[in-house]
């Protein structure tokens, strides 16, 4: 008997295809937890972003489940012990996403670098042209700034790549990792670029830029304490999870010139954010899009089709 999909969270159309080609009975729905909880036990895969969340209790109503897919990286939203309790196998997509997540992390560290994020707020008229070039004239270049990479994976190399094709220097700090190497490919000749690993107390106080991307572990990265050893002109970047900031401590450090500015995309109690964070001068923002771009889109639902594919075959 084939399996029953649901996904809640959107997927890309040629993957529905793919998945209705191979026997599969595809449902698209958005649903509520208590909607959620009433009809998932009828279907022996879900497959969702990370909007949808599998808690515990959820998980333990559905017998029939087989298989969660994450179609992303972060498996945030996912009780996976529960999941690992009741034999369902939980996959996602880690590599499909990584250069969109990079390249998005990238446009907030040139935004920040130019202060677009305020003329794209300010600039409608003749005078608001005059005042803003005036004022955004104090801007700088990229070239020879410090990058700190916090979490090296697959994105954070992407970063690294993005930024030495920028000319930056790249520091990285990564509590899993003692050494690293990057690939950089240009003009199809490959330099291999070992990248220098520091303390994240070292690198916070040497860097220009700080990016950010790790799972969040309960502990928040960036707090107080650590925005006071930052340089006065460094900007923070977070593409990773809005748990890994206190954000109260972001927004008292750009108020008091303790730092120079912020690009997020992610956020904590989406999409209640705090509107502070929206509206602020120093902060460059968008709303949780690291990997929306068709190309990871694509990339994303050719992966997940393969491995439920492959996990049907075995089962």
């Amino acid at each position: 008997m084939s399996w029953k999909i649901i996904i809640t969270d959107g997927l890309e159309e040629s993957g529905i295809k793919a998945l209705q080609s191979h026997g599969f009975q595809v449902d698209l729905k958005k649903l509520e937890a208590g909607e959620l909880a009433n009809i998932l036990p009828n279907y022996q895969g879900i497959i969702v972003r990370s909007a949808t969340k599998l808690r515990e209790d959820l998980i333990n109503k559905c017998p029939n489940l087989i298989f969660i897919a994450r179609a992303g990286v972060g498996l945030d939203n996912i009780d996976l012990d529960a999941a690992r309790a009741n034999g369902i196998k939980v996959i996602n997509t880690p590599a499909s996403s990584s250069r969109s997540v990079a390249e998005l992390s990238m446009a907030h560290i040139y935004n920040l670098s130019r202060n677009l994020q305020i003329s794209n707020r300010n600039l409608n008229d003749k005078s608001s042209f005059i005042e803003l070039k005036k004022n955004l004239s104090k801007a700088t270049e990229l070239k020879g700034k410090t990058l700190l990479i916090i979490g090296m994976g697959r994105i954070g190399r992407e970063l690294g790549l993005l930024a030495l094709g920028s000319g930056m220097q790249i520091l990285a700090h990564d509590p899993f990792i003692n050494q690293v190497s990057l690939n950089f490919d240009i003009q199809g000749q490959t330099f291999l670029i070992p990248v220098p690993m520091v303390s994240l107390e070292e690198g916070l106080q040497s860097a220009d830029y700080i990016s950010m991307h790790s799972p969040f572990d309960g502990n928040q990265i960036l707090t107080k304490s650590r925005f006071a050893l930052m340089k006065k002109t460094a900007c923070v970047i977070n593409t990773s999870r809005g748990e890994n900031l206190d954000e109260i401590a972001l927004l008292e450090a750009l108020n008091t010139g303790q730092l120079a500015g912020a690009g997020l995309d992610v956020f904590q109690n989406e999409p209640e954010v705090n509107t502070q964070l929206f509206n602020h001068p120093k902060i460059s923002v968008s709303p949780h899009i690291g990997a929306s771009t068709l190309d990871a889109q694509q990339r994303i639902a050719e992966e997940l089709v393969a491995q439920i594919v492959s996990l049907y075959n075995q089962s």
